[in-house]
């Protein structure tokens, strides 16, 4: 079963050897339909609504705040409340969130070069220095590490559940997760 979930942030166990974990609040969700492989629920994201919306909404007889539609990944799910019996604590999850985004980026930030000496008299401190060839091949090769926009790219990463705390709908999960705080993103239950 697949999961909207929001990064709250991250923290640190008290236990000894303490380690870092970061909190996921699970968005309440309503299947509407469901197949044998995935299923479209609705769930709470801002205030957004236009025709198409509210069309949606009278359809599947949804109250105002179920304002955003998704197809998940779900085995067996069933129409009405989504199904939180599969986050238990020991239960593997991969996350999948799009990283902070950067902007247009150098080379030094965005692919960790070197660059020049920082003394007086050098012209070459942060700046990329030769990119080809004279004559051969006489053009760039496909791939060059140069500088552009950076960030913005959809990661997954696998983590333990470490606990879930069933009234808060909180999933705390050892480890990092990429992306800001307030990021939307989804976990899936892998074992």
């Amino acid at each position: 079963m697949e999961y909207i979930v929001e990064k709250i942030g991250m923290s640190r166990t008290l236990t000894s050897p303490s380690f870092v974990v970061t909190l996921l609040r699970v968005r309440a969700a309503k299947v509407l339909e469901a197949d044998a492989n995935s299923a479209l629920i609705a769930y709470a994201n801002g205030k957004r609504r236009n025709k198409a919306i509210g069309g949606n909404q009278k359809k599947y007889t949804l109250s105002k705040e179920f304002n955003r539609f998704a197809t998940v990944s779900a085995k067996g799910a069933v129409v009405g409340d989504q199904d939180y019996s599969l986050l238990k604590e020991g239960s593997i999850v991969k996350s999948v969130f799009l990283t902070k985004g950067r902007g247009f980026t150098g080379l030094v930030k965005r692919w960790k070069f070197q660059g020049g000496p920082g003394a007086h008299g050098s012209r070459f401190h942060r700046t990329s220095g030769s990119i080809g060839n004279r004559e051969e091949p006489g053009r760039v090769f496909k791939g060059k590490k140069m500088a552009g926009h950076y960030g913005v790219e959809k990661v997954s990463v696998k983590s333990e559940i470490y606990s879930f705390d069933a009234d808060s709908q909180v999933v705390v999960v050892k480890g990092s997760v990429p992306g800001p705080n307030g990021a939307l993103g989804r976990i899936k239950v892998a074992q």
